[in-house]
């Protein structure tokens, strides 16, 4: 009896689970398509100001404090705090501009002063070189401002991508997501346990890959963040030991009235061993630095709210 007692709340647990994924699913489909009715910039505002209300209340708000407290233990609980909703405030931010995704990038090459985006002559010149000159490479990205737009920006502009990305666990959200993402993205690659595969084929192919490398990875490689010793994706590097291509790193930056600033980094060197190999934990550290010195510019634009050291 206890057996079966244990059983039939297992299986209840699964359904109520089941349940209400289905439920949150359906949700933020109807959120999704709903939004797209409004105006992009009162959605933006409005988001930001519902996820401001809600987020200090979330679990996701004492891990945000506690990582910022560690990687910043010379500013006050007050600046912390003022970060801290900078990040719920970018984070509602996305989510509205999420569902207006084929009108977020607004950038003409004749007229940037009329463009949304800001672009330096120089991010230029190089995103024509890694366009133009007929090799593959390895861009990689972090949860920075609209973490989106970059996939937007190659495929707006002539760049052949593949982009590895992670499903949501809700398989009618990923629907809705993968409906909207298909407007304006790149070749869509699941991480899953062929995405190594693809990825490498996709470069060998003289593809672009690009991926978010800057939240934890059990079995990553060990790396130092904010002089922390944390676990990375060493996909990246171990992609180039395969293929050996350029790599470069691509940050968005959230500014004032709705405008963003896309950069392009210069050729990142990789780490070799003593056989001049690929070092793959040398290289992830490289990587990971570069994106150390982003979120130092901009602590409110990057998402603190995952469990980065374990």
């Amino acid at each position: 009896m206890a057996l079966l007692t244990a059983s039939t709340k297992a299986r209840a647990r699964e359904a109520a689970k089941s349940l209400g994924g289905s439920l949150i699913g359906a949700a933020t489909v109807a959120m999704l398509r709903t939004t797209r009715y409004f105006d992009p910039a009162k959605t933006s505002d409005f988001f930001a100001r519902a996820v401001k209300l809600i987020g200090p209340r979330l679990r996701e708000h004492r891990i945000g404090r506690a990582n910022l407290a560690a990687a910043f233990p010379e500013k006050s609980p007050e600046e912390i705090d003022r970060i801290l909703m900078g990040v719920w405030d970018n984070l509602g931010r996305v989510g509205a501009e999420f569902a207006h995704i084929d009108q977020v990038w607004n950038y003409e090459r004749d007229a940037p002063e009329k463009s949304r985006i800001e672009i330096s002559p120089r991010s230029i010149e190089l995103f024509d070189q890694i366009r133009d000159d007929g090799k593959p490479a390895l861009i990689f990205a972090a949860h920075l401002a609209n973490w989106e737009l970059p996939a937007l920006a190659a495929v707006s502009h002539g760049l052949d991508t593949a982009i590895l990305y992670r499903r949501p666990n809700i398989a009618s959200a990923d629907r809705i997501i993968q409906e909207m993402r298909q407007v304006n993205m790149g070749t869509l690659i699941p991480a899953g346990r062929d995405a190594p595969l693809r990825l490498a084929q996709a470069l060998k192919d003289g593809k672009h890959v690009a991926m978010l490398i800057d939240q934890y990875l059990t079995a990553g490689v060990e790396v130092t963040f904010f002089g922390r010793k944390t676990r990375a994706n060493p996909m990246l590097a171990r992609l180039l030991r395969q293929v050996e291509c350029p790599i470069h790193g691509v940050r968005i930056i959230r500014l004032p009235d709705g405008r963003f600033r896309g950069e392009l980094t210069e050729e990142i060197q990789p780490v070799r061993d003593a056989d001049g190999r690929i070092d793959i934990q040398g290289t992830t550290q490289v990587i990971t630095s570069v994106v150390e010195s982003w979120v130092r510019e901009h602590p409110e634009q990057w998402l603190w709210l995952h469990r980065r050291w374990r």
